[in-house]
């Protein structure tokens, strides 16, 4: 296992996200390379492309890694309980180590391993809502007891998820609420099509499942194509799913069964590319829904209950000045405040209700002006702010370990 780089003088960070390793999750700790030696460990099986990543990397190996891709592998992954193997090395220089969720294996893993390394454990939580043990699994239960006693700071990315976190047993005192950033400078110099979009399209980002609510997006849309809700004269909006995931095909059979087959689009899209992608668009609508239906993702346990965490490209709208329709599932409304339109989670109708009157009655493409306090507040510089206060709080003498 090669090291990340030469030894520093600076407070060395180590990232730990398992197979989760993602761009546009690491984007606030590039900006804190001048304080910090930070670098990430990646596993062979990250789902993620992280070419673009501008930190160091440390190539690590898990369970998951030695088995056959494809579902047999996730489901022995899943029965002996993943984890990393001979991490050690990575570990023992480490000042903090920062790692994610109260369930989740790679937390786990590296809480068991602090009291011989010593380091500093802080983990970021998106979940907004509390599970305790009798909503987790008996692998996620074991994986909650440890990350609980370890943990020396919890970053909340909501005030909801600090919420959740305060009925899980953690105190106040151990909870900063640190949300998330988006490279706002990439989202803002978007360029606008020219000449200017000549019709609607709506942009409903997620995985394409159902709590992500991309099944009401096309009832709305085809409620105002067969004039249950009236449309402004002539407008015949188009759709884009951006994603990927298991009920593509679903999906896909509902937008044709409904008739508006020919106005849906569905790809995934790498993550640069989607500044252009609002830069077109006329609104972005994030129908999201609670669900309480087991989903699985390679190397963690089965999360059955979910609501809409923070939601990055509410923040990437925001900053691309697109307009926002929202479900209020989650911390949707906490996150984007008055800087969008809402509707009750599955009601579809009141969704092009929303559409008609807000989006669609203007020309395609119109933007609109965010409160530039909030952008802010959304972007790598203030989230790196917000973690360089976490850090150097924890490694101030006073800190308990």
């Amino acid at each position: 296992m090669g090291r990340a780089g030469p030894v520093s003088d600076r407070p060395r960070v180590v990232l730990v996200r398992g197979h989760l390793v993602a761009p546009w999750d690491l984007q606030a700790w590039e900006r804190l390379s001048d304080r910090f030696d930070i670098r990430y460990l990646e596993t062979r099986q990250n789902i993620f492309d992280t070419d673009a990543v501008a930190l160091p990397v440390q190539s690590v190996r898990a369970v998951r890694d030695l088995l056959p891709r494809g579902r047999v592998g996730d489901v022995v992954a899943g029965v002996v309980g993943e984890r990393y193997l001979r991490i050690d090395d990575a570990l023992a220089d480490a000042d903090i180590v920062h790692a994610a969720e109260l369930s989740f294996w790679f937390t786990a893993d590296v809480a068991r391993r602090k009291a011989r390394h010593r380091f500093k454990l802080v983990a970021t939580i998106w979940e907004t809502l509390p599970l305790l043990n009798t909503f987790r699994n008996r692998h996620a239960r074991e994986y909650r007891r440890e990350t609980l006693a370890a943990a020396d700071l919890f970053l909340a990315a909501t005030e909801r998820a600090r919420d959740g976190l305060i009925l899980e047993g953690v105190d106040p005192d151990r909870i900063l609420v640190s949300y998330p950033g988006v490279a706002l400078d990439r989202f803002e110099a978007a360029a606008r099509p020219d000449p200017p979009p000549t019709e609607h399209v709506l942009i409903s980002p997620g995985r394409l499942v159902w709590e992500k609510g991309h099944q009401d997006v096309m009832r709305a849309i085809a409620a105002l194509e067969r004039g249950v809700v009236p449309a402004p004269a002539g407008v015949r909006p188009r759709l884009l799913v951006v994603g990927s995931g298991p009920e593509r095909g679903r999906l896909e059979s509902f937008a044709h069964e409904l008739g508006i087959g020919d106005r849906v689009e569905f790809g995934a899209v790498d993550y640069a590319d989607m500044p252009e992608l609002y830069a077109r668009a006329s609104c972005m609508v994030l129908a999201s829904l609670s669900s309480a239906g087991c989903s699985v993702y390679l190397g963690d346990p089965p999360r059955c209950f979910w609501e809409e965490q923070f939601g990055l490209v509410l923040a990437e709208a925001m900053a691309a000045g697109l307009p926002i329709v929202a479900s209020g599932s989650g911390a949707i409304p906490e996150v984007v405040g008055d800087s969008g339109v809402f509707f009750t989670p599955g009601d579809w109708i009141g969704l092009a209700r929303q559409l008609a009157a807000g989006p669609l009655a203007q020309p395609p493409g119109e933007r609109v002006e965010h409160p530039r306090a909030r952008v802010q507040l959304y972007s790598t510089a203030a989230a790196g702010d917000r973690l360089a206060a976490a850090y150097e709080r924890v490694l101030a003498p006073s800190s308990s370990s």
